[in-house]
């Protein structure tokens, strides 16, 4: 596996990363384990928030930076990195003051005596995290293993590394000791021998559904504790009685952020017949106006994908999509120059035998469905492998709430496009994997919630 820096708005090589062997790993793993048998990881957690706190501060200071890292390294418009990088400090802050409660032992009434539940640290940990986010997707996972006491051995997306290293570094400043979070520049293999080691207590990925497939597998083998947050097939509902302007507005934003490259991105919109073709006529022209360009460009409203790889998957998937059946409404071809663009592209008439029915397509690609009515709706959100995220657009807040809560999916939001926040859960069902990052859910997916019974006799 090589660790490149490509940009992808020009396909130029900026820099070549080298790998870590297996000395350089075991020594890796050697310092977690001894940080969590230390003080740091099972003594008071005061000396953690402050980490978290200082390693907030530290990202405000430095928006800009690495805000233009990301933006180089994978394609994001800088405005949007400027936001991911914004949000990882309010995830880092949000920890350091919240960390302490949800961690406090809880109480259960019990005929066996005074009982409560403690939450401790299990051990280290690896993560396996890919490039769409790339310090948004690290910060999920360091923030609370490191308020609980976690150490984390994480393995970044090979197109990313500038990104893995910066973050790595910035944890460090902020006076996380060695073996907190160790970044390491590994393969498939390594992990795999990490996942197996006794010193291993848990992984945690963000990926594709073979990634996640491949670790919960060898975690599976070793019985270690796993999170997997995979692939979406996200449903967008608009629905007859909805603000139709506000739902284009908002569908278009939810297909075309990060060039469509969101796991939540909308990606199925589910239209009312009744506003089916008022929908195509705005939305299409949503499309149509979308200025193509260098992510360092502020008047630039759709980037390149983030490699050349994944905009040739994506033509693919669009050619294959259109031999089968499907009506190509606008886009469909790669933009000629250098680059990894690819045009803003609307399919329709995607019939069940199409593969693209199930497929994920990760890029600025859009299939819209035409329904009767809300049972429609509901059959056609819940036929999918993947159950994410949802949004559904509606002035009638308890058709919204009914529809939501019938929609297979962790998370559905009304009158807005799928998002995500410190405080609020993020996670799926199905072939979206399993567990819940954020939040205080997040927290204890990894913490032994030990149980002490004081006998009352």
């Amino acid at each position: 596996m090589s660790y490149q820096t490509i940009n992808p708005a020009s396909n130029k090589l900026i820099k070549s990363w080298p790998n870590h062997d297996d000395r350089q790993v075991e020594q890796a793993l050697k310092t977690a384990d001894d940080l969590y048998h230390s003080d740091w990881s099972k003594g008071a957690i005061q000396p953690r928030l402050q980490v978290l706190k200082k390693l907030a501060d530290l990202i405000d200071g430095r928006v800009e930076e690495l805000a233009k890292t990301a933006s180089v390294e994978m394609g994001k418009l800088i405005n949007q990195s400027r936001g991911e990088v914004k949000l990882c400090a309010q995830i880092a802050r949000y920890y350091a003051e919240n960390a302490e409660r949800f961690l406090a032992p809880t109480r259960y009434p019990s005929e066996l005596g005074e009982a409560w539940v403690e939450n401790h640290p299990i051990g280290v940990l690896v993560a396996v995290e890919p490039w769409n986010f790339p310090f948004y997707q690290l910060m999920r996972v360091l923030a609370p293993n490191l308020a609980a006491g976690n150490p984390v051995l994480a393995k970044h997306a090979a197109n990313v590394p500038h990104c893995a290293t910066l973050f790595a570094e910035l944890v460090s400043e902020a006076g996380a000791p060695a073996g907190a979070w160790t970044n390491l520049f590994i393969s498939n293999e390594q992990i795999a021998s990490l996942i197996a080691d006794d010193r291993v207590q848990g992984a945690a990925l963000t990926g594709s559904e073979r990634a996640g497939s491949a670790v919960a597998q060898q975690a599976g083998k070793y019985l270690k504790k796993t999170t997997l947050e995979l692939g979406g097939n996200d449903v967008f509902v608009v629905l007859d009685d909805c603000d139709l302007d506000k739902a284009v507005k908002a569908g278009a934003g939810a297909r075309l952020s990060n060039c469509g490259q969101v796991c939540t991105a909308a990606k199925r919109f589910i239209v009312h017949e009744k506003v089916a073709d008022a929908f195509f006529e705005k939305f299409s022209q949503a499309f149509r106006e979308v200025k193509i360009g260098d992510p360092l460009d502020e008047s630039t409203t759709l980037g390149p994908l983030s490699s050349s790889t994944a905009r040739d998957t994506l033509a693919k998937q669009v050619e294959q999509a259109v031999a089968k059946g499907a009506k190509l409404h606008l886009g469909g071809k790669v933009v000629d120059g250098e680059g990894c663009f690819y045009q803003p592209t609307i399919l329709s008439g995607i019939t069940r035998d199409n593969p693209a029915y199930f497929e994920e397509f990760f890029g600025p690609v859009a299939q819209v469905y035409v329904v009767k009515d809300d049972d429609e709706v509901v059959r056609l959100a819940n036929d999918s492998h993947y159950g994410l995220g949802g949004a559904v657009f509606t002035r009638d807040i308890a058709r919204g709430r009914k529809l939501a809560s019938r929609i297979e999916t962790g998370m559905v939001y009304i009158n807005s496009a799928s998002d995500t926040a410190a405080e609020l859960p993020f996670g799926g069902v199905k072939r979206s994997g399993y567990g819940r990052e954020l939040s205080d859910l997040g927290i204890k997916e990894f913490v032994n919630q030990k149980l002490v019974v004081v006998n009352s006799d």
